[in-house]
């Protein structure tokens, strides 16, 4: 009996944990930082690798868990979030902020050991996303602008763990997870519309599920599709794509597009939610494609 109860407080524990830093988008954010690294890399350091995951890891959990804290008492009020370590009480505020700032020390120290550039963005990253994003996200829909850059780093990240540079290659890196960033996001704000009311949260660019909102989510499609091909021309230094690579990225950038433009059509909470899965399903294998073009080119 008493097994089966520590077996019990341990997977309680662990669920609260993984519930707190967010582990599946942690985990995603991990996946484009090693991406963005793999191509920047000339021979793989798996220990910088490891290094980069772990690190990537605590900031990206610590940002959630300032998050969290932070909007405590409004994610009580939302169907999507009541249930959480914090407004549910099964998490002390203390406990929380102690898990932050370990997370922050750790992924700071961690990013340091690999450059000191890789731990200063890792820093910046923490730092728009709580003092700026969190903030702006009851008060304008420029919040989702706002928190497009720290949701941007993780892929530029990777390359500059890898070179300890930031130049062209990294900046077209970003350029093409930042636009992404707006359909993405204005595809969860358009289906969870109400819950996001519920909790004063207005995260579409003009408020309203209507056409206007659809038309400016098919305008970031189109630029992420754009700015994903740039590395087809030859003109971004080191970040190169074949041409069967740039074929392959332009036709998930089409089926996105697709989407995209079908929610403009059906203006519906269904095309908004296939939406969203369809541009999860489109950051992840670009990375893909970008990563395995360059090993086999």
């Amino acid at each position: 009996m008493a097994v089966a109860q520590t077996q019990t407080v341990k997977v309680s524990v662990i669920k609260k944990f993984t519930e707190i830093t967010k582990i599946r988008l942690s985990v995603s954010v991990v996946f484009s930082s090693v991406a963005g690294y793999l191509l920047g890399c000339d021979t793989i350091d798996f220990m910088a690798l490891l290094l980069l995951s772990i690190g990537g890891y605590c900031m990206v959990g610590a940002s959630n868990v300032y998050n969290q804290m932070l909007e405590k008492d409004v994610d009580a009020l939302m169907d999507r979030t009541k249930g959480r370590p914090l407004p549910a009480g099964t998490m002390s505020t203390t406990t929380a902020g102690v898990i932050a700032v370990t997370f922050t020390i750790i992924g700071l120290t961690v990013l340091y050991m690999i450059n000191p550039q890789t731990a200063m963005f890792g820093g910046i990253s923490i730092f728009m996303y709580v003092a700026l994003y969190t903030p702006l996200k009851p008060r304008t829909p420029l919040s989702v602008f706002v928190g497009a850059f720290p949701g941007a780093i993780p892929f530029m990240l990777g390359w500059v763990a890898a070179t300890n540079e930031f130049g062209m290659e990294p900046g077209v890196l970003f350029m093409i997870q930042f636009f992404w960033q707006f359909p993405h996001f204005w595809a969860i704000g358009w289906f969870l519309f109400e819950d996001y009311k519920k909790g004063g949260f207005f995260m579409l660019p003009n408020g309203k599920r209507n056409k206007g909102t659809a038309i400016q989510v098919i305008f970031y499609t189109v630029w992420t599709i754009l700015g994903s091909l740039i590395p087809a021309f030859n003109v971004t230094g080191d970040l190169k794509l074949s041409i069967v690579a740039a074929i392959l990225i332009g036709a998930i950038g089409l089926w996105m597009l697709y989407y995209a433009i079908r929610l403009y059509k059906l203006q519906t909470d269904k095309a908004a939610k296939q939406l969203m899965l369809v541009s999860v399903s489109y950051i992840t294998l670009l990375q893909v494609i970008f990563v395995v073009d360059k090993f086999i080119r």
